[in-house]
């Protein structure tokens, strides 16, 4: 790999300024979703092992660069303590000396690293004062490697640095799914809108050998092809932007699978009533809603031939019943092929996590990204500044 990880770098003795991702839901002062904090468990551990200090940096909400009380991170610090089955020393204010003076088996939180504007202007002055607590920089946090801040590339650019175990397990597996794939490829791309996805589809279309599209985009690209999709969430007016995507995909001789059978309701609520229709069939007054079970079979058979998956955004409107059956059997066989090892799976974004979950098959894929706007960007193809900065 072009980055260093843990294993590369002499530990022994050191402070190890380690970025990590704690921006965990909390309420009424109690952390309620402890995921984000389980997943850095191996870095700090790893890092304790190797005889070194963890000091950890890390952003929670958004204070708009001042001190807020109650976007402190010392009321993460119960949570991090009981993930890590030990104390947790909070310093609101440190010094090298009071860093050097701790115990060498110390693991050490810094307060919310979005309290000095400073941070996300990547101001030289603060990556120079938390460089000089550390005497080596990890940074885990792949979810905040998309923003060129202080924390992420400023000090990366003054100390030795690698990336946490919760990095590195992220890039292996990005690199798995587009760097150097085992091909066939498929890419799932659904969700509300095309226009939130252009550099996605662009990107993808250069590297994958069948791009499934589903959800609300979906109909957009099913109305550039002139079917009437009636009164479904469509963007009309990005027409000719479907048809340059679909003449790029025959280029460059990527397939472009879209829906066969749709399915079609007047009323977006739980229950309502709802038929499948041929794609061409949808009535002027009902709403595409999801794909058809004839869609999904062909997803399937696609899966069947492929050897790498590739999924962000559902393929219908998956919050509510009986608008999930697609999302939910599409995931579910992608999850069987996984579990058997015919299958690289690699999934992310906000919905596609939460309709895996839904779906009960996030176990099962090879990986499932919480990275958000990170994973989104890779995806795209672009460069992310907080990797870039571990590149030697």
């Amino acid at each position: 790999m072009a980055w260093k990880t843990l294993d590369d770098l002499d530990l022994a003795g050191k402070r190890v300024l380690t970025r990590v991702d704690i921006n965990v839901p909390v309420e009424n002062g109690v952390v309620t979703d402890a995921t984000r904090i389980t997943r850095i468990v191996p870095t700090i551990t790893d890092i304790l092992d190797k005889g070194g200090t963890p000091i950890l940096l890390a952003h929670f909400g958004r204070p708009k660069g001042k001190p807020d009380p109650d976007l402190s991170l010392k009321h993460v610090q119960p949570a991090l303590e009981e993930a890590l089955g030990r104390d947790v020393i909070f310093i609101e204010t440190p010094s090298r000396d009071q860093i050097d003076s701790l115990p060498a088996n110390s693991v050490v939180l810094l307060e919310n690293t979005r309290f000095s504007e400073m941070e996300e202007a990547n101001d030289p002055r603060m990556a120079q004062s938390l460089a000089s607590l550390g005497d080596v920089f990890c940074n885990d946090a792949f979810s905040a490697a998309h923003r060129a801040h202080a924390s992420t590339t400023g000090v990366a650019h003054l100390l030795p640095s690698c990336a946490g175990r919760l990095m590195e397990a992220e890039l292996r597996a990005l690199e798995a799914a587009l760097g150097d794939p085992d091909r066939p490829v498929v890419a799932v791309v659904g969700g509300a809108k095309v226009s939130t996805k252009l550099d996605l589809l662009s990107n993808l279309i250069e590297k994958v050998d069948v791009l499934v599209i589903g959800g609300g985009m979906a109909n957009t690209f099913l109305a550039a092809q002139g079917i009437d999709v009636g009164k479904s969430l469509c963007e009309h007016d990005l027409a000719d932007t479907a048809r340059e995507i679909a003449d790029k995909a025959a280029r460059t001789g990527c397939e472009l699978l879209l829906p066969r059978d749709v399915v079609v309701a007047r009323d977006f609520k739980e229950g309502a009533e709802s038929e499948i229709v041929k794609t061409e069939d949808c009535p002027a007054d009902a709403m595409i809603l999801d794909a058809g079970p004839d869609s999904v079979a062909h997803i399937c058979q696609t899966f069947d031939r492929a050897r790498t998956l590739i999924w962000n955004g559902p393929l219908g409107a998956f919050e509510i019943s009986p608008f999930d059956a697609a999302t939910n059997a599409a995931a579910a066989y992608a999850a069987e092929l996984s579990r058997s090892g015919k299958l690289v799976s690699v999934a992310g974004g906000g919905d596609t996590v939460s309709a895996l979950n839904k779906a009960g098959a996030s176990d099962s894929f090879t990986y499932i990204s919480t990275a958000g706007g990170a994973f989104l960007e890779w995806m795209e193809g672009k460069t992310l500044p907080g990797v870039a900065a571990l590149r030697p």
